[in-house]
């Protein structure tokens, strides 16, 4: 009998395709605190030509991570092709990622911080659930959402923490609850509602009517990175008065835009049997031994019940610091232990000092 532990982590990161990656990153940095890089490489997408219209595309990438805890932020360029923009802004409900969730002890000040950097604002407004929050929107029409929370791994003078969290447009509420909280383990509803929101109308679309359901997971967070990843939402939203455009029609992962929604997995094969048995079966797979710049470990995409990407990814190799050539086997240890935080925190040393 296989008694190897399988279960999802957290959100590791989402991907965010731009059209200049040193100038998004930087951005990033200021703006939200993703300035801990835990690889940049540059190569070939050959694993992913059914996304990328069946060519092997080069590209440059880099993982960052804001080590007040939370998600990291994959930023990614296509250096084979232009990055190619939306045909029209996006609206709220449409369908895909819409939206990142960064945790905010204060979003008043997280938007003042964002408004200083040029960026426009939105908010704060009161949330579904009473939680204050508001709305940063980057240069490329990219929304991040400020919610207020002290959950944080690791304090630090900064305005907020990682990724906390996605807001996904979705056709039919019902189905991805079923893959969302069914199969990934958001099982929770924070809260369920119906009409027209305050803390949307200044978006896009926003004064429209919507089903909004927030999903969280009972289940405390494990695996060698729970503490730094920690606990996340993910904020399902349906349009009811018009029919929703997918944010990718007509263009590629890695056009601009949030591309997919990563988990840090343990027990892939077995996760991904559990997909399959569901309806939703392995559309890529890379080899189990994949390298990314000082990383390795292997990875995997599915498709939730609209198409919008979701990759699951099992680290092998991490490089804690790349200035000595310090890096963690996490082959070697017990896959359920959280890395020790002293480790982790080490991974900061490396940070990118903006002037």
């Amino acid at each position: 009998m296989n008694t190897a532990p399988t279960f999802i982590s957290g959100i590791q990161q989402v991907g965010v395709g731009v059209p200049a990656l040193d100038d998004a990153w930087r951005l990033y940095r200021r703006a939200f605190g993703f300035d801990v890089p835990v690889l940049r490489d540059a190569g070939t997408a050959e694993v992913m030509t059914p996304y990328t219209g069946g060519r092997v595309e080069s590209r440059d990438a880099v993982i960052a991570l804001n080590d007040r805890g939370g998600g990291g932020l994959e930023v990614w360029q296509y250096t084979s092709r232009p990055c190619v923009a939306p045909a029209t802004r996006p609206m709220v409900g449409d369908l895909g990622v819409m939206a990142i969730r960064l945790n905010s002890p204060d979003p008043a000040v997280s938007l003042d911080h964002c408004r200083a950097l040029g960026l426009t604002t939105f908010g704060p407004y009161e949330a579904p659930d009473g939680a204050t929050q508001g709305w940063a929107v980057d240069p490329m029409d990219n929304l991040f959402q400020f919610v207020r929370s002290d959950d944080c791994f690791r304090p630090r003078k900064f305005h907020c923490g990682g990724i906390a969290g996605v807001m996904i447009g979705v056709s039919d509420i019902d189905a991805a609850r079923r893959f969302y909280g069914g199969i990934l383990g958001y099982d929770q509803t924070v809260y369920d509602r119906e009409g027209h929101f305050t803390d949307l109308t200044d978006l896009p679309g926003g004064s429209g009517a919507f089903r909004r359901v927030l999903l969280s997971r009972d289940e405390a967070p494990k695996g060698p990175f729970a503490r730094l990843l920690g606990r996340s939402r993910i904020e399902l939203i349906q349009c009811l008065d018009r029919s929703p455009t997918p944010i990718f029609a007509g263009r590629q992962w890695g056009d601009r835009g949030f591309i997919h929604l990563c988990f840090d997995v343990v027990g892939m094969n077995a996760l991904l049997d559990r997909f399959a048995g569901a309806g939703h079966p392995v559309r890529v797979r890379s080899d189990d031994n994949f390298e990314m710049g000082e990383a390795a470990g292997a990875f995997a995409y599915v498709e939730d019940p609209d198409g919008t990407l979701i990759e699951l990814v099992e680290t092998r190799r991490l490089p804690i610091l790349k200035a000595v050539g310090w890096s963690l086997d996490l082959t070697r240890r017990d896959r359920a232990k959280p890395i020790a935080d002293w480790m982790l925190k080490a991974m900061a040393l490396g940070r990118v000092r903006d002037r």
